[in-house]
């Protein structure tokens, strides 16, 4: 799988372009706030239906425009697919595969598969548990469909519990509807702890081979997934805490207060790992994303690396170059590093500068 052609219009700071970008290495380089990463933040947009950056679609949209147009052409080894997005200023953005308008957002999923690695990434380990549930949910949803669906629906009864809660504390006598909303919380709740179990018991696997690789055998990783209530004990959280959740008007049980934990050599490398242990720890993670989408889904998905080298000392930015493979890599810089050099005769340059991309 890979993007052959991209074409952008109103987007953000960025010329009106088309692109064709090669089934390999392709390099975007210029200097800080010229629109490299608005660049990778469309290509990430079509994979996922959602902006790295922002909530607010309109402002995706370049500031004297009223619209944006985002056109990809993915080439797989059986067919090609065009993903077309149209954002508004005003109303909800419009997505159409192959000419044919999606319903829902999840109908996007599986198109085309993307992997983002960003500076922020390397602050997975130290973020808070609001980024590492992102991480999990954006990541389980390229690769299972269900999984989106039985998150949304989890979400929207979540929303509907807590308005429930709020209306208690004006009315007591609502409070005997509240076990109906407990049962159906749990319900789905069961399924997304059963979800992210799996994908976390593989992830793990994988990383540990990774940071074993990364650190020559120094440190052992593992990825432990830490429900914050465990399999079938959910409904009977809600109700111990049912008291607690009424007087602050939410819900304090959950998924969607689940955590991950790291630990290298058997410690939580969050609080007593180095800034470059946590570094290689996420490293291997988000490289052992790649290798577990190839393998559940049959497909290697496009690698978006933005100014992630910087970042990195040498060691790690060989390993990571080392480890691109067969995938199509998209890649930014403010210039052409060492580390990537000897890659250069091999890849795509492409030059961005006050919003113009120029291939070089």
């Amino acid at each position: 799988m890979y993007i052959q052609k991209v074409s952008l219009t109103g987007y953000r700071n960025l010329k009106d372009t088309t692109l064709f970008l090669k089934n390999g290495v392709n390099i975007f380089y210029g200097e800080n706030a010229q629109g490299k990463t608005n660049f990778l933040e469309s290509l990430y947009l079509c994979a996922s239906g959602r902006s790295l950056r922002t909530k607010n679609d309109s402002q995706l949209i370049k500031f004297e425009a009223t619209e944006s147009h985002i056109q990809v052409l993915i080439q797989k080894p059986k067919t090609n697919d065009r993903i077309d997005i149209h954002l508004k200023k005003e109303g909800k953005k419009g997505i159409a595969v192959n000419g044919i308008p999606l319903k829902k957002l999840g109908e996007l999923f599986g198109t085309c598969h993307a992997v983002i690695f960003s500076p922020e990434d390397l602050n997975l380990i130290k973020e808070g548990p609001v980024a590492r549930r992102r991480f999990m949910d954006m990541e389980i949803c390229q690769m299972n469909l269900v999984y989106y669906y039985d998150l949304q629906k989890y979400y929207r009864i979540l929303k509907q519990r807590n308005h429930l809660l709020k209306e208690i504390q004006k009315k007591p006598s609502l409070k005997e509807t509240l076990f109906l909303w407990d049962e159906q919380l749990a319900d789905a709740a069961e399924r997304i702890i059963a979800t992210r179990s799996d994908f976390l018991d593989k992830l793990n696997q994988i990383s540990s081979k990774k940071q074993n690789e990364l650190t020559g055998g120094k440190d052992a990783l593992k990825i432990l997934y830490k429900p914050n209530s465990p399999k079938n004990q959910l409904q009977q959280k809600l109700k111990k805490n049912q008291q607690r959740d009424i007087l602050l008007g939410t819900t304090q049980a959950g998924p969607h207060k689940d955590d991950i934990l790291f630990l290298v050599n058997n410690k939580d490398v969050k609080l007593y790992g180095s800034q470059g242990q946590q570094r290689t720890t996420a490293l291997a993670t988000k490289l052992a994303e790649i290798t577990l989408i190839e393998q559940e889904t049959g497909q290697k998905p496009i690698l978006l690396l933005d100014d992630v080298l910087s970042e990195l000392d040498k060691n790690r930015q060989n390993f990571l170059m080392e480890s691109i493979g067969e995938l199509q890599t998209i890649l930014t810089c403010t210039g052409i590093e060492d580390s990537i050099k000897e890659y250069v005769k091999q890849a795509c340059l492409f030059c961005v500068q006050n919003g113009a991309i120029t291939p070089s």
